[in-house]
Order: C-alpha cells, then sequence, then structure tokens
C-alpha cells in the first residue's frame, strides 16, 4: 500500500556525519598511502637501475674504444713493416703486391693499400683502383688532396699521419694513414692505408655489444661516419629504438679530426618487463580503488536503506498502535503469527500468549468452538464471506463481546499466499444499539396498536352492538315462541341458527381486537387476503358511515391466498383505509368514497404464481411533492394527533411479508395529474407457493 508523502525530518547529527565519515575514509587514506610508498619504491628502484646502467655503459664504451685502437694499431704495424720494405734498395714489385694483398685480405678494416711516389701519383694498388682513379661516384670531389695533406704531415714528421675522413664509396667511408718512405735520407713516397669505418665496426665491435648498445662515429658536425646497430632476424620484427637519453660519447683519436665514438643503449628487456609490471601493479591498484569506491557506494546506499527502513518501521509502528482495529495475521495451517496491540487490547491477552497459537483459540468461546473450527476451515479454503463474519469472542476476564471479521490474502513480496490477515472489528456497542432500537420500534408497534385499538374501540362497541342486538332479539322470538305453546320447531331452530352466527361473529370480532393488541410471535399461514380485506371494511364501516364515505369492495372469490399472518395484514389495510377516510374531510360529502380493490397480477402465462395487487383509493387532497419523499420516514405525519408511525410500520410489514408498499397520486378524470382526485396505496403481496385454493373462513379462522 503505497504511504503518503511525509517529510522524514532525520538528517544526522553534524557529529555523528564526522563520527562515520572518518572510518570510511581510512581504507582511501590507506590505499593512497599505498599507492604513493609503492611509486616512491619503484622511483628508486628506477634510479638505481639508471646508474648502473650508465655505468655498464661507460666501461663498454671504454673497453670497445680500446679494443678498436688496439686492432687500429695492430693493423697499423702490419701496414708499416710493409711500408719499411718499400724503403729498401730493391724491390720486388710482385712480392710487394703480393705482401700487399695479403694484409688487405687478412685485415678487413684496411680497404686498400696504395703506394705513392714523392708527387703522390699511384705506383701500386691493392685492390687495383677503377680505370678512372676515383675510389667511388660519391667519393670526394678531390681525395688526392686530403692524402697529399697526410704525406705531406708524414714527410715534414717522418711519422706516420692520419687524413681526414671523407666517402670512400656510396656507402663507406673512410680515412688514410700515410707513412713516409724515405730512401737513403731522401723522401721517395708514401704508403697509404685506406681505412673503412663501416669494416672497422663490422669486425672489430663484438656482437654482444652490438646487441646492447648502437655505435656510431661522428664527425665534428654531428654527421654519422659509420655505425654498428643491432641486427635484426629477417622475417621477425624490429627491436625498441635506441633511448638517446643513455648515450656516452668518447674521442675517437687517433684518427682524431674531431671524429668521436657515440654509444647508445638499446632499452633492455628487464625495462620491458618492468614496465609492464608497473602497469599491471598501477593497474591493480586502481581497480583495487574502483572496487574500494563502489564497496563504499554500495554501503553507503544501504545504509540508506536501512535508515529509509527504519523511519518507515517507525511510521507503520505509530500508525499500528493508533489502530482501533485489531489485525490478526494467521498461517496457511490457522496459527497465529502476528497481532497488533488493538488486538491484544480486544482480547485482553500478550501478544506472547497468542503468536503461534493454533485452533481452537483462547478467545473462542467453549459452547461456540464447532462453529469457530468450520469459519476457520471456510477461511483457510479461501471461502471467506466478502461481507465479513461476525462471531462472538471472549476476552481474558470472561467478558464476551461481537466482532466482526473480514479475511484477506497474505501475499508475500514473491507473489505466493503465506497465510491470511483479517481485520477484527469491536461491534458490541452497535449490536446494542440495534437490539435497543428493535425493541424501541417494538415498543412503538405495540403503542400503536394501542393507540389503534382505542381509536378503534367505538367503531367495534358499535360493531359489537349490532350481534348482541341480534342475539338479544332472537333470544326474545325464541323465548316467546317457547312461552306461547304454539310453535314451529324448523323455526325456532332457524332462530337459534341466527342466533349462535351472530354470537360466533361477536366473538370473532372480540379475539380479533384481543390478538391484535396483544404481543405475540407473528402467525405466518395462508390466509385469503379477500377476507382480511372485508373484516376490514366491516371494521371500518362504522366509522366510514359517521363521516359519509362510502366504502367500494372488489375483491373475486376466486382469488388464490397468500402467505403472511393475518392480524398483521390487518392492521396494514385498517392503516390505509383510515388514512383514506381521513383525507377525504374536506371532499364534498357526495364525492366521499373509498375504493379498495385486489387483483392477481402475474403467474397467469406460467412465469410463477405472481402477486396479489391491493389498492386503496381516496378522493382526498392528496399528497404534497414536498411530503412525498418524507411520507414513510418515522415520526413523520400530516396529522396533529399522529405518531408518525403508521406508514413507517405498515411498509415494514409488507416488506417482511417479502412485498412492497408504495403510493401514487390519482389522475383526474380526463384531465393531467391532480392532487385534488385523491391518492391511492397500493402494496403488493406473493401468492402462497402451494395454492390450496380459496380458503374458506372456516379454515381461515382455524389459521388464526
Amino acid at each position: 500500500m503505497p504511504l503518503p508523502y511525509r517529510n522524514s525530518g532525520s538528517a544526522a547529527p553534524p557529529s555523528s556525519r564526522s563520527g562515520r565519515a572518518v572510518p570510511h575514509a581510512m581504507p582511501l587514506v590507506a590505499m593512497a598511502l599505498v599507492v604513493v610508498l609503492l611509486g616512491a619504491f619503484l622511483w628508486l628502484l628506477q634510479r638505481n637501475e639508471r646508474d648502473e646502467e650508465a655505468l655498464a655503459l661507460i666501461k663498454d664504451a671504454l673497453w670497445v674504444e680500446q679494443n678498436l685502437h688496439f686492432q687500429l694499431a695492430s693493423d697499423e704495424d702490419k701496414l708499416e713493416r710493409l711500408a719499411e720494405t718499400l724503403g729498401r734498395t730493391e724491390v720486388d714489385l710482385r712480392q710487394f703486391a703480393a705482401m700487399a694483398r695479403l694484409v688487405v685480405n687478412t685485415n678487413p678494416a684496411i680497404e686498400r693499400v696504395l703506394w705513392l711516389d714523392a708527387q703522390g701519383r699511384t705506383m701500386l694498388a691493392e685492390p687495383p683502383l677503377p680505370r678512372d682513379g676515383t675510389p667511388g661516384a660519391d667519393g670526394p670531389p678531390d681525395d688526392s688532396l686530403t692524402r697529399n695533406d697526410a704525406m705531406r704531415i708524414a714527410r715534414s714528421s717522418g711519422l706516420r699521419a692520419y687524413g681526414p675522413p671523407y666517402r670512400i664509396d656510396a656507402t663507406d667511408r673512410g680515412f688514410d694513414v700515410a707513412f713516409p718512405l724515405f730512401r737513403d735520407g731522401a723522401f721517395v713516397g708514401a704508403l697509404v692505408g685506406v681505412f673503412s669505418f663501416e669494416a672497422m665496426l663490422t669486425h672489430h665491435v663484438p656482437w654482444w655489444f652490438a646487441q646492447r648498445y648502437q655505435l656510431e662515429v661522428i664527425d665534428v658536425t654531428g654527421t654519422v661516419l659509420g655505425a654498428k646497430s643491432r641486427m635484426v632476424v629477417p622475417g621477425s620484427m624490429a627491436g625498441p629504438a635506441p633511448d638517446p637519453a643513455r648515450s656516452h660519447v668518447i674521442p675517437f683519436d687517433p684518427p682524431g679530426h674531431g671524429l668521436a665514438l657515440v654509444a647508445t643503449a638499446y632499452p633492455s628487456d628487464s625495462n620491458v618487463t618492468r614496465t609492464v609490471l608497473v602497469a599491471a601493479i598501477f593497474a591493480l591498484t586502481g581497480s583495487a580503488l574502483w572496487s574500494l569506491w563502489s564497496l563504499r557506494r554500495h554501503i553507503a546506499g544501504r545504509l540508506r536503506a536501512e535508515e529509509a527502513l527504519r523511519e518507515e518501521h517507525a511510521f507503520r509502528k505509530a500508525m499500528e498502535d493508533s489502530l482501533t482495529v485489531g489485525m490478526r495475521a494467521r498461517d496457511l495451517e490457522g496459527r497465529i503469527t502476528y497481532v497488533n496491540p488493538a488486538f491484544c487490547r480486544m482480547v485482553g491477552l500478550e501478544p506472547e500468549a497468542l503468536v503461534g497459537c493454533g485452533p481452537p483459540m483462547p478467545y473462542w468461546l467453549p459452547e461456540e468452538i464447532d462453529r469457530a473450527e468450520a469459519a476457520l476451515q471456510d477461511v483457510l479454503a479461501g471461502r471467506a464471506p466478502e461481507t465479513g463474519l461476525e462471531m462472538r469472542f471472549r476476552r481474558a476476564n470472561g467478558e464476551r463481546f461481537d466482532a466482526l471479521i473480514y479475511e484477506a490474502p497474505l501475499i508475500d513480496a514473491n507473489g505466493r499466499q503465506t497465510g491470511w490477515m483479517g481485520s477484527v472489528l469491536d461491534i458490541t456497542e452497535r449490536k446494542h444499539a440495534e437490539e435497543l432500537a428493535r425493541q424501541q420500534q417494538e415498543r412503538l408497534q405495540q403503542t400503536s396498536r394501542l393507540i389503534t385499538m382505542g381509536e378503534m374501540a367505538s367503531t367495534l362497541a358499535h360493531e359489537l352492538n349490532q350481534p348482541l342486538s341480534a342475539i338479544a332479539s332472537y333470544c326474545t322470538g325464541c323465548l316467546n315462541r317457547l312461552r306461547s305453546g304454539r310453535f314451529d320447531t324448523d323455526e325456532v331452530a332457524a332462530a337459534l341458527e341466527k342466533l349462535a352466527a351472530q354470537a360466533k361473529r361477536a366473538g370473532q370480532v372480540v379475539r380479533r381486537i384481543h390478538d391484535f393488541v396483544r404481543k405475540r410471535d407473528p402467525n405466518v399461514a395462508p390466509c385469503s387476503l379477500a377476507q382480511v380485506l372485508e373484516d376490514c371494511v366491516g371494521l371500518t364501516g362504522a366509522d366510514a358511515a359517521r363521516l359519509g364515505v362510502r366504502v367500494e369492495l372488489d375483491a373475486p372469490a376466486d382469488l388464490p391466498p397468500v402467505t403472511g399472518d393475518r392480524i398483521l395484514l390487518q392492521q396494514v389495510v385498517l392503516n390505509l383505509m383510515r388514512n383514506g377516510i381521513e383525507a377525504m374531510a374536506r371532499t364534498p360529502r357526495g364525492d366521499r368514497r373509498l375504493t379498495v380493490t385486489v387483483r392477481q397480477e402475474g403467474g397467469s402465462d406460467g412465469a410463477g404464481d405472481g402477486v396479489l395487487l391491493t389498492e386503496i383509493r381516496d378522493r382526498g387532497c392528496g399528497v404534497a411533492p414536498d411530503m412525498a419523499e418524507r411520507l414513510f420516514s418515522p415520526f413523520f405525519t400530516t396529522k396533529r394527533e399522529g405518531m408518525g408511525m403508521g406508514l413507517n410500520i405498515c411498509r415494514s410489514i409488507v416488506e417482511h411479508h417479502r412485498g412492497r408498499l408504495w403510493f401514487e397520486p390519482v389522475a383526474a378524470d380526463g384531465g393531467p395529474d391532480d392532487a385534488s382526485a385523491g391518492t391511492r396505496f397500493l402494496f403488493t403481496l406473493p401468492v402462497h407457493a402451494q395454492p390450496s385454493g380459496r380458503i374458506s373462513d372456516q379454515s381461515a379462522e382455524a389459521a388464526e
């Protein structure tokens, strides 16, 4: 059931919020500290590793620089010995060429050996020069100039001299080492060894160094003259590029001329692994933070839900305690699972004494246990009446009370029925009020009968006067005939029969008055409505004659009987006839006419026994429209001495006999409805279910 909106007004105080915020923030602070410490540890680890890697780079760069110098010095020694051979007086050119070829073939860093005369012309070249005399298509514009400079330095110093770097072919660069040749103290030329940077790095730098570092030879302008880098296996993807931030530069002297060796380290596999691990650690840390944030959000949601649930429980508890209707829940086997305070107050027992109890319940009446058990079984079978069930219970102190119970299925959150919920109303006061009203109505009916009896007393006295006078006359006549001694037996017998008939009539009048005014249970039996009307006409005949009203009765003799109390029906008809007679007080005396008719309606076509419709029509002043709606209301009357209960009692009697009573204004002859044309009261009574034919006077009297 949706609850109406209400302002919860349950904002937590600041102190309690701050008290809850500290424990909630501790996991976040701890996780943040873990992340900071982990980052610091990784930073220190990386810095130490970089320092170690830088130190190793320097060591390896120095080692390779010394190795190149060693190899260069070894090659220079071989060229120097070859130059000493040329300094001799007699030179065997073929032998020298063989020696030069051997030097070139066994020392891959030496690209070519040249023998130049004193003017710089090439006397011998091994391997031979191309026909155009140039070392390569992309060689320097004039390598002889740089070579001549080296020759002049070597001639002037008498020592080996190094030339500046130059392009020796399209893909390689190199430099010259010139050895001066003196013969008999005279300069006769020079032996030049052409060294290739690429060949030098390729053959004199070990593979493991190339796997770790990229080694380059650069000049003063930064141009790369030769390089050796990591070998790439065909078909595999190239590795990461060298890190420019991790490089070391060493001057390459000799050959000098501003040359330098640059060693640049490749990222190691350990760095990649560490990077992956760091990324994984930070990803896991982020995941943990996200999980912690989600958990905290979930906990906050649960706390809000619990707070809302507590508020809802408090609200429902207050609403439940304020109820005056008892609530009782039972499971599918009839055991009590819940009671509210109102029900406990109603039966005078504590909840602990009620919850868990099964039939018979402690508040059932001992003499009505079977009825209560049957009602419980009907409820458990789903046959609880929708209009409620009235039962009588007893309190713990023995007091009894009337209860009205409404039962409804108890459905849980999954849509399954788990029992029955009943609301119990204490209707003891209401029942007591109804009983008082019923007794009051009976007293009013009794009073009405007494008043009617009083009003009819004078009329009945006149009615009784007629049979008594006839009896007295018949008795006198019979005595006179007997005393005279001259009488006819048949004539006296006929007079005595009439006398007996008049005595019986007087007795009926007296008994009818006695039954009418005394309180008794209704005597329901088949009775003739036509005879009831005849009796009523007879009772009101004297009063009608006194007021100048002509009473006309139209009651067929073959009417079927109705089921009812003859005396009560007489009261209805007498009341309606007396009202009609009194309503014509202002009607011209010649027009005062009261018509009483009865006819059967329905039943002739086989649709049932039908009803008898009785009409009592007067020619009085009619009923004003403003009084029409209140005409049957209790204590409403238009008479000065009336009590306003006559028509109300009449309608109750007719409805008690399963009939209907109403009135209609009578239209004037040939014209529209006119109040002055009178009123007709009509009532219906159902025909007796098993009609036994017209009831004779004797049978009707026997029924009374």
